[in-house]
Parts: C-alpha cells; structure tokens; sequence
C-alpha cells in the first residue's frame, strides 16, 4: 500500500467545489493512503489585520509574536483546518483533525536564519508520526495544520511546505505532492515534466527557478534525501489530477527525483 502526502495549496481549493472533488478523488483510490497538509497564508494575513496587528517581514517570512502566534493557531488549527475535514468528509471521506502538536507529531525549535530572530516560527527538529500511522490503520484522512510545539508546548508556526516534507520522511511516504497556482516548473517557457535534484539546484543557481518556488524545491530536496521516492509539484484539475499523478509517466505537472 503506497503512501501520498498533500500539500494543499492554489485557488482551486479556495473554496467547497476543489475541496469535493479532491475527496471524490480520494475516495475512489484502493491503493494509495493520503495524508493532508494545509497552510492558510492568506487567511492569516486577514485575521491579523482585523485585530490590527500589523506584519513584519524579513527575507520574505513573516515575524510571529507572542500576540500573533494565538490568532495564527486559531485560524490554522480551528477554522481552516476543521472547514477543510467538513469539506472533505462531504466527498465521503472519514477524516481525523490534527496538527504538528498532536501527540507531539512534530517537535521544534525556533528558526534563526543568518542571525534574524522570527519570534515563534518553528523549525522541525523531529517528526513523531505514530498518530499519522494509526489513523491510516483505521482508514481516516489525517487532515494536518502545521502548528506545531517545543519540547515546553509553546506553540509555533511552521511553513506547511516544510511540515509536508519533514512528514513525508516520517511515514517513508511515496509520492510528495505540492498543489499550486502554476502546472509544474517552466523552464524556457515550457512546462519541465522530470528534473533531477541536480538538475533543479542548477536551475535554482542560473535563476531559471526563483521566488516561491525556491523554498518548495528546498523542502523537496530534505523529502528526496530522506527517502521519499518522488515528488510532484502540479495544479489541481479535477478529479482526473490524482490519477495522473500516481501513474508512472505522469502527463501534467513537474516530478522531481533523487
């Protein structure tokens, strides 16, 4: 039985309808467990404003602090992460609700980066992924926000790219998928089907990959380095998508190996 972690991601899931047919999707698979990761940049941004807290940035990742990582716990845990299981078990799905704290399934500590202090976002130090394991036994969807906690409980925010990856690795998953806004990695203007990790860090130095995807392709290489087989960055298109994905020669999207 394969394993695939989603990470959840794109306006397709914006609401209901990508949500559904994800879990139509899902449902129909015999072979294959999934397991969810989601974020909610967006949606944290709004909250944040209506309680006029306003962001600081550095080198692009948002400076949590103790007032913000309450309102960012609440949106993450709570409100996306319970819409998304409601949404999911429409299509049929059993889901169970969890986070990076749930029976410590992710340990952190917090991110420093060439000497900047980002408050409480975390770093994954560990991945604990017996209550993932236990809920594929019982045939639910573990549906994760990345919130996750210090050996003291304190919570932290995780970028959920880099929860997906660090609990790819945990649970030897075999297919890492990314949904996004773009089909796959443009490289000259065409959509680039396979590269190596070879290929992307070259990629990645001649600046043919930059921005966002950068940090997905970082978090790619840890998965591909700590054993996962595969990894997918792709656009949800309907229920046909995952069905692409899992086949061998995949037609849409941008696989990336060892």
């Amino acid at each position: 039985m394969r394993t695939m972690v989603i990470k959840i991601g794109g306006r397709a899931f914006e609401n209901r309808d990508g949500f559904y047919t994800l879990g139509r999707a899902l449902k129909s698979l015999t072979d294959v467990k999934p397991v969810i990761v989601h974020g909610g940049g967006a949606e944290i941004s709004a909250a944040l404003k209506k309680a006029n807290r306003h962001p600081t940035f550095i080198d692009g990742l948002r400076v949590t602090t103790a007032e913000d990582i309450e309102i960012v716990e609440q949106v993450l845990s709570e409100t996306i992460n319970r819409r998304i299981a409601a949404f999911l078990s429409e299509a049929g799905l059993q889901c169970q609700r969890l986070s990076g704290k749930s029976n410590r399934l992710f340990l952190i500590e917090p991110l420093r980066r060439n000497g900047h202090d980002y408050g409480f976002v975390g770093r994954i130090t560990a991945v604990h992924p017996q209550a993932i394991v236990r809920a594929l036994s019982h045939n639910l969807v573990p549906v994760i926000s990345p919130i996750s906690a210090d050996e003291n409980g304190q919570s932290y925010n995780v970028n959920a790219d880099s929860a997906a990856a660090a609990l790819a690795i945990g649970i030897r998953c075999d297919e890492l998928v990314y949904f996004t806004d773009v089909p796959g990695v443009q490289v000259n203007g065409e959509i680039k089907t396979g590269m190596s990790i070879d290929e992307a860090q070259e990629f990645i130095r001649q600046g043919v990959i930059q921005g966002g995807m950068i940090a997905k392709m970082e978090s790619i290489f840890e998965a591909l380095a700590g054993g996962v087989r595969r990894a997918h960055i792709t656009q949800w298109s309907g229920e046909e998508t995952i069905e692409n994905i899992l086949a061998e020669t995949p037609k849409t999207g941008t696989i990336i190996h060892p």
